[in-house]
């Protein structure tokens, strides 16, 4: 399975950890356990027994500088370093400089020309999960990028990962939609973001079953609901949501 420049990770930034673990594990299934990492605490989500993301309280230095609850991914590079300079030739920035988290790999935060935060990462091991259907319930489904610029994110992101372009969608008034893969088959699109979303940001939708049921699961759940339900192109029904301590994701369906 291809895995250089591919999500490989996905990582929930929230300021109460207990409370976003009830809720994701209401909303899709999945269960957290603490990590065991020493010096910090940080959750590891998992459906059944496939890990799918982490779980930890925004760092102290991040709320200070305003950052609020996000999800933010891990893409998977062969040199963090390299790749880390890459960016700021690029005009993004490197807000943690590359380092070893040990028996876990090598990573840096960095930025995209337009603010967008992501994870330069290199795991210790080889190893990949393996392949999985689409839609699959339960796994991160559509990687989806509400940029600054959509043109200029396209340029940033495929020239530094190799990323190709599936497809562009028109979509009036709010832009072109490109659709993107990583490896060979469509994972994500872009998009400039709308002028009411206050900045650009990575909306990851999380595969369930049917989409009625999970909405009102969300609003129950005491989330609420930015967009839809609406059906794409393809026939799958999507939410975009907001969880209770305030971070954006959204879901997919391939029913209503």
């Amino acid at each position: 399975m291809a895995r250089n420049s591919n999500f490989v990770w996905y990582e929930l930034m929230t300021s109460d950890i207990d409370a976003a673990a009830a809720f994701y594990s209401q909303i899709v299934g999945w269960t957290a356990a603490d990590s065991g990492m020493p010096g910090m605490r940080y959750s590891i989500f998992s459906f059944g027994e496939r890990m799918i993301a982490g779980l930890m309280e925004t760092p102290a230095e991040a709320a200070a500088m305003g950052a609020k609850p996000c999800w933010m991914p891990y893409i998977w590079v062969e040199d963090v370093d390299v790749h880390a300079e890459k960016v700021k030739a690029a005009g993004g920035q490197v807000y943690r400089p590359a380092s070893d988290i040990p028996g876990v790999g090598r990573m840096a935060v960095v930025a995209d020309p337009y603010g967008t935060v992501f994870n330069l990462f290199r795991p210790s091991s080889d190893a990949m999960p393996e392949p999985t259907a689409p839609g699959t319930p339960g796994l991160v489904e559509w990687h989806e990028l509400h940029a600054g610029d959509g043109e200029g994110a396209w340029s940033f992101y495929s020239s530094l990962f190799g990323w190709e372009k599936e497809r562009d969608m028109p979509m009036g008034e709010m832009g072109t939609y490109r659709i993107f893969k990583t490896t060979d088959r469509p994972v994500g699109g872009m998009m400039t973001k709308m002028p009411q979303s206050p900045v650009p940001f990575w909306l990851f939708y999380f595969a369930v079953q049917a989409i009625d049921a999970a909405k009102d699961r969300v609003t129950a759940a005491g989330g609420s609901i930015l967009n839809g339900p609406m059906e794409v192109p393809g026939g799958s029904w999507i939410v975009q949501c907001l969880d209770p301590q305030g971070a954006v994701f959204g879901l997919v369906a391939p029913q209503r």
